[in-house]
C-alpha cells in the first residue's frame, strides 16, 4: 500500500518546501492517521507529533466535535462568499469571537484562507492606511532577517529568509530588513562575542531606528514581526528587545504588525502571543491554531486605529479571496475556540505545561551536542554544537537534518532550522507525554553524536528530507 502511495506520490504530487529530486529517490513518507498528539504512518509506526501538524493542531487530532461542527454547518450552508454586502452567521458569530478574545482595541477582522494571505492583506491595509490619511509616501515596510510571513509573494517579501528571496524575486518594493534578536546565533557567535543579552536585545531595536532614519521617518509605513520566530529557528527575543521596539515605533508613529499566525491561540501561555510581551500591534495576522488545523482559516485583527480610517474614510477596499470567512471553516474555527475556552486550554499552557516543558526540556542543556535549551509557552528549541570544540558544526555535516531523521526514525517528530531543532507539541499534550518527548530528545541526540563524533566533513551524508 505504501509503495505504491509513493510511487503515485513520485509520479504527480510536488510537495512544498521540498527537494524534489531528492524526495522522488527516496519516497515521501505516508501518514495514515492521528489521534491525541500522536501519528501513525503507512508502515506501522506511532509518532508523538512534537510539531502539532505544522504549528497548528493545538487541540490534537481527532476531535469529534471539530468534525460534527464542519459536518452539521456543510448540510446547513457548504459554502456562500462574504462579498458584495453579504456574510452568514459562522463568518460574524467567528469575528465576535475572535474580537472578545483579543486585546481590547482590536475589534475588527478580516478573513482569509492563510496566514500568508493574511500578510498579503497586511501589506494592503498599511498602505491604504496611509494613503487615506494623506500620507501616501509613508509606504516603506521594515521585516527582520530570517522571518518568516508566508510564502506568496508579499509574504516571502515581508519576512526575511533569503533562500527564499533568491528563489522568489524580484521581491514586492518598499520592504527592508533588520537583524534578527537571535542571541545564540548573533549575540553569542556574532561579530562581537558572547554579548550580554539585554544590551544585544537594545542593539536589535536600535537597528530599527537607524533604519527609520535611513529611509527617512516620513517614508517608514509599519514595522512587522513575530513574537516570537518560530520558521526562524523558535527564536525567543532578549527582554530588553520588545519594549525598545516599542518606543522606537511610538516615537515615529509607526504602524506595529504583530504575527500571530504561529504564536496565537495558546502556544506561548495567553491567547496571543502580544499579551505575553504586553504589545498592542494595529494589525495582527492570524491563521493555525485558530481552527486547530483541521480546516484551512486565517485572518487580521485590526486595530481601532487602522479599522476607524478604512471604514470612515476609505470607500470600497479592494481585496479579497473567495474563500474569506468560509462557512465551514469559520463554524470550525468558532467550535475550536468554544473548546479551548471551556478546557482552559490557554490557562493550562500558561499555569502548568509550559513551566514542566520549561523544567523538563531544561535537563537536555547538560548533553554535549547542546549549546542552549530554550523554551517559552509549549515551543522549545535546543541549539546543536560541537562538543569538541563548543562551536558551531561545519554546515557540510548537516547535524540538524541528520538529529532530525534519527528523531523520527526513534518516534519524535522534531524539526531541524539549520543546526537548530524544534518543538511546538499539541496543547493538549500531558505530563506523561512530556517526558516520553524529553527522552525521545535525549535519545535523538545520543544517536546523533555517535554518527557526528567519528564523521569527517568531506565524508557522504545523509540524504536530506522535509520535515
Amino acid at each position: 500500500m505504501s509503495h505504491s502511495l509513493q510511487a503515485l506520490d513520485r509520479a504527480h504530487h510536488l510537495h512544498p518546501f521540498t527537494d524534489f529530486k531528492a524526495l522522488g529517490e527516496e519516497g515521501s513518507r505516508i501518514i495514515e492517521r492521528a489521534e491525541g498528539v500522536y501519528i501513525h504512518d503507512a508502515e506501522g509506526n506511532r509518532l508523538l507529533d512534537g510539531m502539532a501538524g505544522l504549528w497548528c493542531v493545538n487541540l490534537g487530532y481527532g476531535r469529534v466535535e471539530l468534525v460534527t461542527a464542519a459536518t452539521e454547518q456543510m448540510r446547513r450552508l457548504p459554502y456562500y462568499n462574504n462579498f458584495f454586502k453579504t456574510t452568514h452567521p459562522p463568518a460574524v458569530r467567528l469575528a465576535e469571537k475572535l474580537c472578545a478574545l483579543a486585546p481590547a482595541h482590536l475589534n475588527h477582522v478580516f478573513f482569509t484562507g492563510s496566514g500568508s494571505e493574511a500578510n498579503d492583506t497586511v501589506l494592503r491595509m498599511v498602505r491604504r492606511y496611509w494613503t487615506l490619511k494623506g500620507k501616501p509616501e509613508k509606504h516603506w515596510v521594515i521585516g527582520r532577517e530570517n522571518g518568516y510571513h508566508g510564502s506568496t509573494v508579499a509574504g516571502m517579501s515581508l519576512g526575511g529568509m533569503a533562500p527564499m528571496h533568491d528563489q522568489g524575486g524580484p521581491c514586492v518594493p518598499g520592504i527592508t530588513h533588520v537583524r534578527q534578536p537571535y542571541w545564540f546565533g548573533e549575540g553569542r557567535f556574532g561579530d562581537v562575542r558572547d554579548q550580554d543579552p539585554e544590551a544585544f536585545g537594545r542593539q536589535c531595536a536600535a537597528a530599527i531606528e537607524e533604519k527609520i532614519l535611513e529611509l527617512g521617518e516620513e517614508t517608514v509605513a509599519a514595522f512587522i514581526a513575530e513574537p516570537v520566530q518560530g520558521a526562524g529557528g523558535a527564536i525567543m527575543p532578549p527582554a530588553s528587545y520588545w519594549p525598545a521596539v516599542k518606543e522606537v515605533l511610538s516615537r515615529y508613529d509607526i504602524l506595529l504588525v504583530v504575527d500571530e499566525v504561529i504564536c496565537g491561540f495558546g502556544r506561548l501561555g495567553e491567547w496571543f502571543g502580544s499579551v505575553h510581551y504586553d504589545l498592542a500591534p494595529d494589525l495582527m495576522p492570524i491563521a493555525k491554531g485558530l481552527s486547530s488545523g483541521y480546516l484551512p482559516i486565517g485572518g487580521v485583527l485590526v486595530g481601532d486605529r487602522v479599522a476607524d480610517t478604512l471604514i470612515q474614510e476609505g470607500g470600497e477596499f479592494f481585496h479579497g479571496f473567495t474563500y474569506s470567512g468560509h462557512p465551514v471553516c469559520a463554524a470550525v474555527a468558532l467550535k475550536n475556540l468554544e473548546l479551548m475556552e471551556a478546557e482552559g486550554v490557554v490557562e493550562r499552557v500558561r499555569d502548568e505545561l509550559g513551566p514542566y516543558l520549561a523544567r523538563r526540556w531544561a535537563t537536555l542543556a547538560d548533553h554535549p551536542l547542546v549549546g542552549e535549551a530554550r523554551s517559552l509557552g509549549l515551543m522549545g528549541a535546543l541549539e546543536l554544537i560541537d562538543p569538541a570544540s563548543g562551536e558551531r558544526f561545519d554546515k557540510a555535516l548537516a547535524a540538524g537534518n541528520l538529529c532530525r531523521d534519527i528523531s523520527f526514525r526513534r518516534g519524535l517528530v522534531m524539526r531541524s532550522v539549520g543546526d537548530t531543532m524544534i518543538i511546538a507539541p499539541p496543547l493538549v499534550i500531558t505530563r506523561e507525554q512530556i517526558d516520553d518527548l524529553v527522552t525521545l530528545a535525549r535519545e535523538a541526540l545520543d544517536e546523533t553524536a555517535r554518527c557526528l563524533v567519528p564523521r569527517a566533513a568531506d565524508e557522504p551524508q545523509p540524504e536530506e528530507r522535509p520535515a
